[in-house]
């Protein structure tokens, strides 16, 4: 059973994702919060496999909220916006948020991409969010480039990372490297470790940041 928190500061909308949510027989809604601080709470109390969090919410924003579920549950959270383009994206990402929708998407869209993230992947599928992530970082990277980083990284480890950064899936990056899906796997763990990143859509940030991977290139 994948378990949820919905937090949103409009009630109507809070209740129209939870119905959605709730008439899969493997999701359970375990709280529903208003503002930030009570989704940090709930998160806190109910340590949920998954949060779905409001960007803009009075008493501490979505971003502050992130950064607290984040940093304080195992909960992987997902963001949700009105607007296509949100200066809070980034941020949100690199505080260890695993996906960006927005909120006119489709029902089926919604429950898939919570089985996505709560499977432990990023949601990376969705174009805003890749578009998103190479607009923003590409501002932030202007003389914030740490090469060094890779040093932790085998050359192969450093190829992974940057098809990772591409948006490759395991199997898209097995075929590129002619290796396993298993071998891959291993990569992938090995990069998320050494670098100290949450999951995959960090290990995005990081190509772009390292200078592994040039926006729009």
């Amino acid at each position: 059973m994948i378990s949820i928190v919905v937090a949103d500061d409009q009630e109507l909308v809070r209740s129209g994702f939870t119905m959605i949510l709730e008439a899969q027989p493997d999701f359970t809604v375990v709280a529903e919060a208003g503002d930030g601080l009570a989704a940090v709470a709930a998160a806190s109390a109910h340590d949920p496999d998954v949060v779905l969090l409001d960007v803009r919410m009075p008493k501490l924003d979505g971003l502050g909220a992130a950064r607290r579920i984040c940093a304080g549950t195992s909960a992987k959270v997902i963001m949700l916006t009105t607007f296509d383009q949100d200066d809070y994206v980034y941020d949100a990402l690199a505080a260890g948020a695993s996906g960006f929708l927005l909120k006119d998407l489709r029902r089926d869209d919604l429950v898939h991409a919570v089985r996505v993230v709560a499977g432990g992947e990023a949601l990376l599928a969705p174009t805003v969010t890749r578009r998103l992530i190479a607009e923003l970082t590409r501002a932030r990277a202007r003389g914030q480039v740490a090469p060094g980083r890779l040093s932790a990284l085998t050359p192969r480890e450093q190829e992974t990372l940057a098809l990772l950064g591409r948006g490759l899936s395991n199997a898209e990056i097995a075929a590129a490297l002619v290796v396993s899906e298993h071998t891959v796997k291993t990569h992938v763990s090995n990069v998320l470790a050494k670098l100290g990143l949450r999951d995959r859509i960090q290990a995005v940030i990081a190509a772009y940041e390292t200078g592994l991977i040039v926006p729009g290139s």
